[in-house]
């Protein structure tokens, strides 16, 4: 598939030597929803600044629908948007001027029937003459979003879009950008809600102190990385574990009173090991009361990963 946006090499170093990015790689296919996951200050409000202009990077490249940024940011430039993290937008300004001012930014005609198709879209057409300043916060948040969309982008960053909006608004916000991408709009979506990104992302990045640790298809990554955790509640204490159940990747909890196993790939191996272990305990005469099994989640990946890093930093 093709590529429409490549970082080469991309690295920002703030005065004082804070390394932001650190020679980040990556390339967006067409048409994707990109997640790119990290803690606070991992680098991917920096990132995001480096592609739409607003931070200029140290070094590297970065070429987007087939334009060099640093040589020829104005063609690229027109067709990428941004919904950014903080709410900074004109708050006296009526919703439906801020969104077609926005349009008129790019040097596109006034088109009503865009403007009002964007903001119905977003439940905001009945709020069209209403102050930026009188609507919610999740309100206020589509407006970015509509300020966003109203030039047409074909790549989208979403830098916490959801954030401090509740989950009914939430759930609205989900819906939208399934919309969006229906429309053949690339997403570049950064997000705290890990849940978000499972359960939309085609692809997921992970970055730390600037560092692009891990890009792959999520459902490929959580298949490599998940884990299947079970916990086995025991009628009886047990001292020690019998020889036939230390074999499997399992220790005793409780003091005794519960086995706990955590083993698996991801691809279905540990629920089959869960099922023999148990087998293992009818056939050494050992009765349970209970089974409490579960997989790995991409947040349970996520937390993984960066407790790595700490260890190995």
């Amino acid at each position: 598939m093709d590529s429409i946006l490549e970082l080469s090499g991309l690295s920002k170093v703030y005065p004082g030597g804070l390394k932001a990015l650190d020679n980040v790689d990556l390339a967006i296919r067409k048409g994707e929803i990109f997640a790119l996951l990290g803690p606070n200050g991992a680098g991917k409000t920096t990132l995001i600044g480096a592609v739409c202009g607003l931070v200029r990077a140290s070094s590297g490249t970065i070429r987007a629908f087939g334009h060099d940024l640093q040589n020829d940011w104005r063609k690229a430039r027109s067709r990428i948007g941004l919904v950014p993290q903080e709410l900074s937008t004109d708050m006296f300004e009526p919703v439906h001027r801020a969104v077609s001012y926005s349009r008129g930014l790019f040097g596109l005609a006034p088109d009503k029937k865009r403007i009002e198709e964007i903001l119905r879209s977003l439940s905001l057409w009945e709020k069209r003459d209403e102050r930026i300043m009188a609507l919610s916060g999740g309100m206020k948040r589509r407006v970015l979003i509509a300020k966003a969309l109203a030039h047409e982008p074909d790549l989208l960053f979403l830098d916490e879009p959801t954030a401090g909006v509740d989950v009914e608004l939430r759930k609205g916000m989900w819906a939208i950008i399934d919309e969006m991408r229906s429309r053949g709009v690339t997403i570049i979506l950064t997000t705290h809600y890990i849940e978000e990104a499972e359960m939309m992302a085609d692809r997921v990045g992970i970055i730390n102190r600037g560092k692009l640790l891990m890009v792959d298809e999520k459902d490929a990554m959580m298949a490599r990385l998940g884990r299947t955790e079970a916990h086995i509640w025991l009628a009886e204490p047990l001292p020690v574990l019998p020889p036939e159940i230390a074999r499997f990747p399992v220790e005793l909890e409780q003091g005794g009173r519960s086995i706990c196993y955590r083993g698996g790939d991801g691809t279905g191996k540990g629920k089959a090991e869960v099922a023999e272990l148990t087998k293992a305990l009818i056939r050494a005469g050992i009765d349970y009361t209970g089974i409490d099994t579960r997989e790995s989640s991409l947040e349970d990946i996520f937390v993984s990963l960066l407790g790595d890093e700490e260890v190995a930093a």
